[in-house]
């Protein structure tokens, strides 16, 4: 999917929504898990319901990959079942150097094409390039992130005061384009926002943290949003586990269809 496809769906649905598929089989309805492949039954459900809302997924790979080659079996069913007009985002987090980055792009991008993947910057350019040799796809950069720990590095300044995201920032965007990179912002750093997009005006942010982690959508669309909207908004947790009965789909639908009539006023504020 391209930038031009990504902002036609956002303005379609009148959401910037991206729900998280971060599926552990410990915390899905006890009622399916005597089928033969309960997360993807939970997650066929969680689409069924969401898909109207929602302009991207966002499958955390680590919750596939614990469960060996079921897990993977999984995945690929999701993928194959998720709507070709809606963004999926492999959140793996990779990136090396050489050709294993390229063994990376090629499984994320080639195998089980996804749209999009998570990397980190921390290797230079040679570990975040080989992401960005597919047409139509999208290296999604860590920038500054909500986790405690982030704060270890990320905001460690040089000594003119530069801090280090936006060293990332200013020294990444030369890789690529608006057109096939995004950034991760947590939405719990909204307060550096706004500084960021001086940095990145054109680039779609990934923005999670909403819900579960305690962010804040209207302070996200304040400082994050740009005039093509040029954010994406994870929940994870949040939506897909508003509830744990025979009708956990539709609680998930409730809470997805909340974010997105947010959403909805807030893209009609800014007239997109």
């Amino acid at each position: 999917m391209n930038k031009k496809e990504l902002i036609s769906q956002i303005k379609k649905k009148q959401s910037f929504l991206c729900v998280g598929l971060d599926t552990d089989i410990k915390r899905i309805p006890k009622h399916l898990l005597h089928l033969d492949d309960p997360v993807f039954e939970f997650n066929k459900q969680i689409i069924d319901t969401t898909k109207d809302l929602c302009v991207a997924y966002k499958p955390n790979i680590a919750f596939y990959e614990s469960m060996g080659i079921s897990g993977w079996k999984s995945l690929q069913k999701t993928l194959g079942y998720i709507p070709e007009d809606i963004l999926i985002i492999a959140d793996a987090k990779r990136g090396d150097i050489g050709n294993t980055s390229r063994m990376y792009a090629k499984a994320f991008f080639e195998c089980l094409n996804f749209d999009a993947v998570t990397v980190t910057p921390y290797m230079g350019s040679d570990s975040v390039m080989p992401f960005l040799e597919f047409n139509n796809k999208w290296a999604i950069v860590l920038a500054l992130t909500s986790n405690k720990g982030g704060l270890d590095f990320q905001n460690i300044k040089d000594e003119d005061g530069k801090q280090l995201f936006e060293q990332v920032l200013e020294t990444s965007k030369t890789w690529g384009t608006s057109e096939n990179m995004m950034y991760v912002v947590g939405a719990t750093r909204v307060n550096q926002l706004s500084e960021i997009r001086n940095i990145i005006p054109d680039h779609f942010i990934l923005v999670p943290g909403i819900g579960a982690q305690g962010g804040n959508m209207q302070e996200v669309a304040k400082y994050g949003m740009n005039d093509e909207c040029g954010l994406l908004v994870n929940s994870s947790r949040a939506i897909i586990y508003a509830g744990n009965g025979i009708d956990f789909s539709e609680k998930a639908k409730e809470q997805a269809q909340k974010l997105q009539q947010e959403m909805a006023a807030l893209l009609s504020e800014k007239g997109i």
